[in-house]
């Protein structure tokens, strides 16, 4: 039992390692600058189209899911407020974390991947280059600044897709929709909304590098780091909005 213990717990360790030194780098010199830009513009330009269609879609749906409900009881006045609610604290931010999971934890896992198995990262450190500092943090401040922007995008849009469907579907007035969607959300909704994409950025960021960083095996590795990047950032999402959902419920 000891022996099928000892391969994870000491790959979370060296998890936690990698996590430290990067995010020690943030405040050390040097400084990345280009890097962290070029990152910026792949995560955040990169992934811009495909999170603004999925946060439209994702409204239309709801608001044509929450509307047939609520029209049952005379309630569809309420649409804004529900959409506005479920987008925000909860469906955003996971959305779009687990597309920039699917998207660039893999793309950060087969680079750096292949990076290794070419033995470019050990020339860095023959050279005195410090592979965290130049690869890993500039990836990691990235991701922690873009998704949060992304799933504000993603809201908006997904809030215009439930009004469409409020709207010429089930002919609610515009006050009707927005004004509840705005005035019943706390502070603390908005909080948890942006906490969250902040949160996962950081995890899919680390955990795309991390199994790029030990890719071995050649081009079958990199597969298989590419892989292991994209469902275990998917796992630690959903286990992690579990515990911020319950930390901020038991806030209320």
């Amino acid at each position: 039992m000891l022996d099928l213990l000892k391969r994870p717990v000491a790959s979370f360790q060296d998890f936690i390692i990698l996590s430290g030194r990067a995010m020690r780098n943030i405040v050390r010199t040097p400084h990345y600058g280009d890097d962290i830009l070029i990152q910026m513009d792949a995560i955040g330009v990169g992934s811009l189209l495909i999170v603004m269609l999925v946060g439209l879609f994702s409204g239309l749906i709801m608001g044509q899911q929450m509307a047939r409900a609520l029209r049952t009881y005379g309630a569809t006045g309420q649409i804004g407020y529900i959409v506005s609610v479920a987008l925000i604290r909860e469906l955003g931010p996971v959305l779009v974390a687990l597309l920039v999971a699917g998207r660039n934890a893999s793309g950060i896992a087969s680079e750096l991947g292949s990076m290794k198995v070419t033995e470019q990262i050990d020339a860095m450190r023959a050279l005195g280059t410090d592979p965290i500092q130049k690869l890993v943090t500039p990836r990691l401040i990235a991701t922690a600044v873009t998704l949060p922007l992304l799933t504000i995008i993603a809201d908006f849009l997904g809030l215009v897709g439930g009004f469409l469907i409020a709207r010429f579907q089930f002919a609610v007035p515009f006050s009707q929709y927005w004004t509840p969607a705005w005035q019943n959300l706390a502070y603390q909704d908005v909080a948890e909304g942006l906490l969250k994409p902040f949160v996962f950025a950081i995890i899919v960021a680390l955990v795309g590098c991390f199994y790029g960083m030990r890719t071995t095996g050649g081009t079958e590795g990199v597969g298989r780091s590419t892989t292991k990047a994209v469902v275990v950032s998917s796992i630690w999402i959903f286990v992690t909005t579990y515990f911020l959902g319950k930390i901020f419920v038991n806030l209320q």
